[in-house]
């Protein structure tokens, strides 16, 4: 077979761009939703079933630990079979897992809830579609762009704190469930219909998972992001998921205040990303996530202190889901330079897996750190401030994985690897 030259590929780029980008970009929204789902509920199953504060921790975090582990799988798959296939088929075995939760959480049973939980989180896997999908379409110059924009999917995590709260509470619990499920079956039927592979994937010949695996492991940059990624994407999983019980604990919200205060959190965060991608195309990865780290490691400290007014501590909470968002755009940025397109998905999904993780520790030690008698998170709150300071230590030592300079555009390495006849 004849594989495409440089010019026709460039073609097809741009004309598949836009729309995969967008389509691609709901899919990640939808499956965000659905991933994140159990936290708005979180103070209804505490009240419904009588659980602890480590229980209701265990149960919001559970999908996302699996959630995490699986971008690993999902990412070599991802590489092996496209982008268009693993969509359909993560979201339309996302669809029934939705509903299945809203049937189990009907039961108030702790146990059957927190295994719905356990398999309901492989819709958090949708993110290691995403990233080697949507950057195979886009040069290495406007990957980040790119990245960012497909990662502002994660504003499914807004829809869900702001959304599935005010839809119990106006439809019901088991409806909600239903409308959620119906809408990721349409997204997954629509990715199997309309998505394609980008042209640059041509020509590129699948390699067994095993190998692929050991060369991104092999690979120092792969580890020097997983642990930045880990730290700014997992506070950011971890505020969006444990914010609502936050709010209530030490602000005496309701599950709906909190909801919508949460929903602005995401959204800031979402809003950010992709112009931190931007920036890292502009001016470097390194220098936005540098910028990142600082922010929030000053800004969780300030919000350990418990300031009294909303007009501060929201101010505050806003800005942080900012500075948390301009570092996985930033992040990101970095991971299509230095991986190989071959292994952009298999890279990605490593990292994207211990951004997940990231976001699975801290609901657990926040809920581990309270202070019921002093009603604070100072503890837990602290430590994010401290991780924040080791990550920024090490964004210094990360390298560009001497492929790409940050500083210029480059010509996309797959082009050059490629047979021309």
């Amino acid at each position: 077979m004849v594989a495409p030259t440089p010019s026709t590929t460039e073609s097809g780029l741009v004309q598949g761009q836009t729309r995969n980008l967008l389509l691609a970009t709901l899919a990640s929204t939808v499956g965000f939703w659905a991933w994140t789902m159990i936290g708005p509920l979180a103070s209804r199953y505490t009240e419904d079933m009588g659980l602890t504060s480590t229980q209701n921790a265990v149960l919001v975090a559970m999908p996302i630990l699996v959630g995490s582990i699986a971008r690993v799988p999902v990412g070599v798959m991802t590489d092996r079979y496209g982008g268009r296939i693993m969509f359909a088929a993560l979201l339309g075995a996302t669809a029934p897992l939705v509903l299945i939760t809203g049937l189990v959480g009907m039961m108030n049973a702790y146990v059957p809830l927190l295994i719905v939980a356990f398999f309901l989180g492989i819709a958090g896997a949708v993110f290691a579609i995403g990233i080697p999908f949507v950057s195979a379409w886009y040069p290495p110059h406007r990957k980040g762009f790119a990245t960012g924009i497909f990662g502002a999917g994660m504003v499914g995590t807004a829809i869900s704190a702001f959304a599935t709260p005010q839809l119990v509470a106006g439809i019901g619990y088991l409806a909600t469930h239903i409308l959620v499920a119906v809408v990721v079956a349409v997204v997954a039927l629509l990715c199997g219909m309309f998505l394609r592979e980008s042209p640059s994937r041509a020509g590129i010949t699948p390699t067994p998972a095993i190998p692929k695996l050991k060369r991104a492991f092999s690979q120092l940059v792969t580890w020097q992001l997983c642990f930045l990624y880990g730290v700014v994407f997992g506070a950011f999983v971890a505020f969006s998921n444990y914010l609502p019980t936050y709010l209530g604990n030490i602000y005496d919200y309701a599950a709906t205040e909190a909801g919508w205060r949460t929903a602005g959190f995401a959204a800031a965060a979402v809003v950010a990303r992709p112009i931190g991608g931007i920036l890292a195309d502009r001016i470097g990865p390194r220098t936005v996530t540098l910028a990142s780290f600082a922010g929030a490691a000053i800004l969780a400290v300030v919000v350990a202190l418990q300031p009294g007014h909303e007009r501060v501590y929201g101010a505050v909470f806003l800005i942080m889901a900012l500075f948390l968002g301009l570092g996985t755009g930033g992040v990101f940025g970095w991971v299509g330079r230095a991986a190989d397109p071959r292994d952009v998905g298999t890279i990605g999904g490593i990292i994207a897996a211990a951004g997940g993780l990231g976001g699975y520790f801290p609901p657990l030690v926040m809920g581990a750190t309270y202070n019921a008698e002093h009603n604070s998170y100072f503890v837990g709150l602290m430590l994010l401030a401290a991780f924040a300071v080791v990550a920024l230590l090490l964004t210094f030592t990360v390298r560009n994985g001497g492929r790409v300079d940050e500083r210029a555009p480059a010509r996309d390495p797959a082009s050059a690897a490629r047979p021309s006849t």
